[in-house]
């Protein structure tokens, strides 16, 4: 452990410069220095309750918790929940989403860090999600007998092909520390298992992004179409995509399309963009608005810290548009383009658009952001090759016809106005995406009883 400190303090060193220019052009890295550099962090627990301690590392990762960590809470009413993240817009997110639950700065890996905060915390089990591992952190656990389990575990090829150069110190290092693997998919448990992982830590769940993307939050839809302008919906609709109903037989369909408005917009969303996606967007939207004029386009960045770089592309294409961060008031009419440069909309969002991009997917550097909650909205998505994140929820969505995998970026525009143009075409892919989500659902529940089987031996001791 001393070592690595020394390694962590040496690269803190050498990048301080970087990072405080990085934090003073865009405010990172500033809060809650104390819990990050120190561990002090601070929980309730008058009744000593045994304590669960949930980690994301962002808003991704958060929003994933928005759907295990009320499950666990119905399963275990004796446990307090802890939850913690890395990143500023991830801890905002997890404290909107869980707001009666202590939330908590996640601690840098150096040694009197993570021991402090595992120290206060006392967490009879530690859930963290699919990739957040870090060697002085997993070696405070163990030396406290606290098992780790990591959930939605995932194994990129790239991650693999570094791992497998490192297999010997990765296990010995991170893997042998982890008591438990709940992994989305057979590739993934098998690429673990060649790094050098026995069977009986490997379990194989589902993603659970499935369990949260069955109908999203219509409110919080209905809420964000009236702001942008579209029409306020008409009592009892939930949406511009419809519910899922059980018919007599039980077999389960999606309800006939209940359109937010009855406005004749066309509305694309994309989602999660990334350098130099939004170009390419932009590009494409204004061409495509001479055939559509009607079309309109809400614009998502993955990153906070680009909301500005972004709006000024925007504006440059010379097109109305309005900054969601400015709207006071709800919108008379929509313009051309909405930049939603705010944190947590981005799943309502997905209930007002006609047709998707998912963005990460183009450059071949990021391996794609997740289609899985458009999918769950039924809306058909278009994404680019690079998608090694999400490959098997790609794969399957491009084979049921719910999705469109580009070959490259000169595709974007030719297969959006396809869809744009064909009303049928984009009900029966959006269908078709919303059957598989259904399909793959109960990750949740599978899930739940791998963490179950690690906690009896130190939640009994803890609650005594």
């Amino acid at each position: 452990m001393l070592l690595l400190d020394l390694v962590y303090l040496l690269v803190l060193l050498v990048m301080s410069p970087w990072l405080v220019w990085r934090s003073v052009v865009t405010g990172r890295y500033r809060r809650e220095l104390a819990a990050k550099l120190l561990g002090r962090v601070s929980i309730t627990n008058p009744q000593r309750k045994p304590v669960a301690w949930f980690h994301a590392v962002s808003v991704g990762e958060v929003n994933l918790l928005g759907t295990l960590v009320p499950a666990f809470r119905k399963r275990h009413p004796e446990y307090l929940i802890v939850v913690s993240s890395t990143t500023d817009t991830g801890l905002a997110e997890a404290r909107r989403r869980f707001a009666d639950l202590s939330v908590v700065a996640f601690p840098f890996d150096f040694s009197w860090a993570v021991g402090s905060a595992l120290d206060t915390v006392k967490p009879s089990v530690v859930v963290l999600t699919e990739s957040e591992l870090w060697p002085n952190f997993l070696t405070a656990a163990r030396r406290r007998q606290i098992p780790v389990i990591i959930v939605n575990a995932r194994m990129s090829p790239r991650s693999f092909a570094r791992l497998q150069q490192f297999a010997g110190f990765a296990r010995r290092m991170l893997f042998a520390k982890i008591t438990r693997f709940a992994v989305q998919e057979q590739e993934y448990a098998e690429r673990f298992a060649q790094l050098g992982l026995p069977q009986s830590k490997l379990i194989v769940t589902g993603s659970i992004k499935y369990d949260g993307a069955s109908s999203g939050a219509p409110d919080r839809s209905r809420g964000l179409a009236n702001s942008l302008g579209l029409v306020r919906p008409q009592e009892g609709e939930s949406g511009r995509h419809g519910e899922w109903e059980k018919s007599k037989n039980n077999s389960v369909v999606l309800s006939p399309p209940l359109l937010v408005s009855p406005s004749p917009l066309l509305v694309l969303l994309a989602g999660s963009t990334h350098t130099p996606e939004e170009s390419l967007i932009l590009a494409a939207f204004t061409r495509l608005r001479e055939r559509f004029p009607t079309l309109r386009l809400i614009l998502v960045p993955r990153h906070p810290d680009r909301f500005e770089e972004v709006a000024g592309l925007v504006q440059a294409s010379g097109l109305p548009f309005v900054r969601r961060s400015a709207i006071r008031e709800p919108l008379t009419e929509m313009p051309a383009i909405v930049l939603l440069d705010t944190v947590g909309e981005l799943g309502a969002a997905w209930g007002l658009a006609d047709v998707g991009f998912t963005g990460g997917s183009l450059d071949g550097k990021r391996g794609g952001q997740s289609m899985i909650e458009p999918a769950g909205y039924g809306v058909p998505c278009v994404f680019g090759p690079h998608v090694w994140n999400f490959r098997d929820a790609a794969r399957r969505l491009v084979d049921v016809g719910g999705a469109i995998m580009l070959k490259d970026a000169t595709a974007l525009e030719p297969e959006l106005a396809k869809l744009l143009a064909d009303t049928e075409l984009r009900e029966r892919m959006g269908t078709a995406a919303r059957e598989l989500v259904y399909r793959q659902q109960g990750a949740t529940v599978r899930t739940l009883d791998a963490i179950d089987a690690i906690l009896p031996a130190t939640a009994l001791t803890r609650a005594a």
